[in-house]
């Protein structure tokens, strides 16, 4: 399954969550992919965007590679492989520090007049453009479990299996539209795959906030 880029990917996640249309469900996207994605499925849906912060946890010399995740509370998730690749708790602790200080930028910089919307007793859908390790993800419906929503959707293209299978504890719903096997990067599964600004960001949320 190959996506021609994230807005043909959130047409079809929106089909696959047909069932949630008019029911004002808060379509929440992990930053900075998905927010183009949660703004199409939300219009498909009626429902209003909003964002979700939550950043992984480097590991020490590959930036690519997550070890964990933060949320914007502080709650930490980590692989179970994180001291295997030299996450030490120090470095853990340090890193975690510095993700929180770029959310609480981002916060200030993507909502900056209002606060998010309130996923209490709403069905919430929360979106990303692909899973690798799944650890954001994880942090997201974490975050979101603890302020009480009627339900939690997972919402993504494409995933893993063994991803998919440790993101399922956390969600009520997990909608993936392909689980392959042989899985190296999010970006192969697209034929366009760009980079998604600030300042992008910025823009669909001040057009989207309902």
């Amino acid at each position: 399954m190959v996506f021609l880029d994230r807005d043909d990917a959130a047409r079809r996640l929106a089909e696959a969550l047909a069932q949630y249309r008019g029911q004002n469900p808060l379509v929440l996207a992990i930053p900075r992919g998905a927010v183009t994605m949660a703004k199409i499925i939300a219009n498909e849906l009626g429902g209003e965007v909003d964002v979700v912060l939550v950043r992984k946890l480097r590991a020490p010399g590959n930036p690519e590679f997550a070890i964990g995740s933060v949320d914007e509370t502080g709650w930490t998730y980590l692989g179970d492989y994180a001291g295997q690749v030299g996450g030490s708790s120090q470095y853990i602790e340090a890193e975690k520090q510095v993700q929180l200080k770029l959310m609480r930028e981002r916060r200030a910089s993507y909502t900056p007049i209002r606060p998010p919307h309130n996923p209490s007793g709403r069905i919430v859908i929360v979106v990303d453009d692909g899973l690798a390790t799944g650890s954001t993800m994880i942090a997201a419906l974490h975050a979101l479990r603890a302020k009480s929503p009627k339900k939690l959707i997972c919402a993504v293209p494409v995933a893993p299996p063994d991803t998919l299978a440790k993101v399922e504890p956390y969600a009520d719903q997990v909608v993936c539209l392909g689980a392959p096997e042989v899985f190296y990067a999010v970006g192969q599964f697209y034929q366009s795959f760009p980079q998604v600004s600030d300042q992008e960001v910025i823009g669909l949320l001040k057009s989207g906030s309902n």
